[in-house]
């Protein structure tokens, strides 16, 4: 017996099937979960067949599903219900023009049997079945690798070439990295506010402040509801010689109180447990988007985790200092150390002075509230374009002497 429930689904397979449909992306309306027999079954309606692929990563158990871009009238995760085989999962941008979605499963599984379904009688959608059986952790670990089709659309490794010498009169460039996106939504507020949304429409807002200066070159490292690697967002700060790197986040916490911004800059050791609880969280975006980082390079390795030069560390914290100074001007800040340490590896440029700003904490209503509004985003635009034009100017001075 069907229990029906409007959630996303999953593929699990490997194998194509179809063609895309020739007049815009297919459209996803509706996904079933249920039993059938000793499998756990997931069937997506879809308006027309599509191409998939699938690989699998082991401890979290996960299947991953790479797709063409669609039109997701779904839920974009679940399951709302306890489900013995899966866990959660969740469907979002991956790339552009790419999909994915990454299911984390209780326990290890393996897919029993997929097929699609034309339209047939009363039911009009097209059909992808996949039926879900749980097998053992070695049979599971068979076959990790990621199919050559998917890998293909993977970005180059991260190189540590030399950064170019900026010419004179060339402009400084301040690099803005809206936090999470595409399948990765961060986090959500109680009134369902996603963190992804807000931090990319501060990130416009504040490289239209940037820009109006006159004075600045601005990179962002997305500009649309795209997943961004950790590593990748390091890669594109240091491939625009970038002279600031801004991360915008909009956190919560298990604390309903606690509200106000705060400023966060690298260090090896938190400054206190709760920056450190952050840190461990927004470090794992790779993972929710279903990424093996087990499987990258000893030198990205060593810039996402080991590098941090003592200049450029230094040179954030100058940074950071302003900008307490001038947000504490007309935002609330939290009412403790507003500037913090934490190893945040989006941080960990090696020559790219970065800070990570906490906007306010969605699990706080108020904050919330505030994060949704307009006025505020100008508030917050005003003060960090401030501490820019303080910390360049600064910067500048320092470098005639």
């Amino acid at each position: 017996m069907w229990r029906i429930l409007f959630l996303v689904v999953l593929s699990v397979t490997g194998t194509a099937f179809g063609a895309i449909a020739a007049e815009g992306p297919v459209r996803a309306s509706a996904v079933r979960l249920g039993n059938h027999g000793t499998a756990t079954r997931f069937v997506v309606e879809l308006s027309g067949p599509i191409k998939y692929r699938t690989f699998r990563i082991a401890r979290p158990w996960r299947i991953i599903v790479d797709l063409p871009e669609l039109s997701w009238r779904a839920p974009t995760d679940g399951p709302r219900r306890r489900n013995r085989v899966v866990k959660s999962y969740r469907y979002g941008a991956f790339t552009a023009g790419a999909n994915r979605i990454v299911i984390e499963l209780r326990q290890p599984a393996a897919i029993k049997r997929s097929f699609m379904i034309p339209p047939r009688g009363r039911m009009r959608a097209h059909r992808l079945v996949l039926d879900l059986e749980t097998v053992s952790a070695a049979r599971f670990m068979n076959g990790l690798r990621a199919p050559k089709r998917v890998r293909r659309h993977r970005r180059p490794a991260l190189r540590l070439a030399p950064r170019r010498r900026r010419p004179a009169g060339e402009k400084p460039v301040i690099v803005l990295d809206p936090g999470h996106g595409g399948i990765d939504s961060g986090a959500m507020g109680a009134t369902g506010t996603r963190e992804k949304r807000i931090t990319l429409r501060v990130a416009r807002r504040l490289r239209r402040g940037l820009l109006a200066t006159g004075k600045y070159k601005v990179v962002m490292t997305r500009d649309s509801d795209l997943f961004v690697r950790l590593r990748e967002r390091i890669a594109i700060a240091r491939r625009a010689s970038g002279d600031l790197f801004i991360s915008l986040h909009a956190d919560t916490i298990g604390i309903k109180w606690f509200r106000g911004a705060s400023v966060y800059t690298l260090s090896e050791k938190a400054s206190d447990e709760e920056a450190a609880a952050l840190a461990r969280k927004e470090n794992k975006s790779d993972i929710i988007a279903g990424i093996d980082l087990g499987r990258e390079s000893g030198e990205v390795r060593n810039i996402l985790i080991d590098l941090a030069q003592r200049e450029t560390m230094n040179r954030s914290v100058r940074f950071a200092r302003f900008l307490v100074e001038d947000l504490s001007r007309g935002v609330a800040l939290v009412r403790n150390k507003k500037h913090r340490f934490a190893g945040f590896a989006v941080l960990k440029a090696p020559d790219v002075p970065s800070v990570l700003i906490e906007l306010g904490y969605l699990s706080n209503r108020k904050d919330e509230r505030l994060l949704r509004s307009a006025n505020h985003h100008a508030r917050l635009v005003r003060a960090i374009v401030r501490a820019v034009n303080r910390y360049i100017a600064l910067q500048a001075k320092l470098s005639k002497t």
